[in-house]
């Protein structure tokens, strides 16, 4: 039986990584007082007492919880250490180090959403010498409105003028993504990116 702790547990990607590890067997889900999930030292607790953390917090709190846990296997889904020293990129289809990294690490960062298009795409063209490094790249991609967690979801959801119409965000090459998809395909530059939110709840093309 593997003890599971869920560090965020009530935001939108903790409540559906709940509903599948309860359905698993083998995994016995640990769950933190409500009026103490905010605690850090009763937090620290459950991370260590765990065999495995998700951390499903923002960038912060994700670096806070991962400064608690002692030998437990941290699976961060936050930004905070997909290009951090030490944290493997849980993307173990890129490659064998990619693999051997994720099996024998005890730090993973969970990659994102846009990145694993984009990576998915570019890392092997790069690693087999299609693409230089210093290649002039653009990427387009368009998302549904659930990955921008519960606000984009009201304001999508909330009968109001973001009820219509695909726009673009974080222009001007400032997308949080972007030092990711950089450094994971060994890239000299960033690609000119172009997201797109979509008034779909679900679903990603990247191209």
């Amino acid at each position: 039986m593997i003890n599971v702790f869920i560090d965020g547990a009530e935001g939108t990607t903790g409540l559906r990584l709940e509903s599948r590890l309860l359905g698993m067997d083998g995994v016995n889900l640990l769950r933190i007082e409500e009026n103490l999930r905010k605690d850090t030292d009763r937090r620290g607790y459950y991370i260590n007492k765990a065999d495995v953390v998700f951390l499903c917090l923002p960038d912060a709190a994700a670096r806070e919880a991962a400064g608690l846990a002692g030998d437990t296997v941290v699976i961060d889904a936050s930004t905070a250490h997909r290009t951090a020293p030490g944290w493997a990129y849980g993307f173990p289809e890129l490659s064998r180090a990619h693999y051997d990294a994720v099996r024998g690490g005890n730090r993973i960062s969970v990659p994102g959403c846009y990145p694993t298009g984009f990576c998915g795409l570019i890392y092997p063209l790069v690693e087999r010498g299609l693409i230089a490094p210093d290649a002039d790249l653009s990427c387009f991609g368009l998302s549904g409105y659930s990955g921008g967690g519960k606000p984009l979801i009201e304001r999508f959801e909330g009968g109001g003028a973001d009820t219509w119409g695909a726009r673009p965000y974080a222009l001007g090459l400032r997308h949080k993504h972007l030092p990711e998809m950089r450094k994971v395909c060994g890239l000299e530059k960033l690609p000119v990116f172009m997201p797109v939110v979509a008034p779909i709840r679900q679903g990603m093309i990247v191209t």
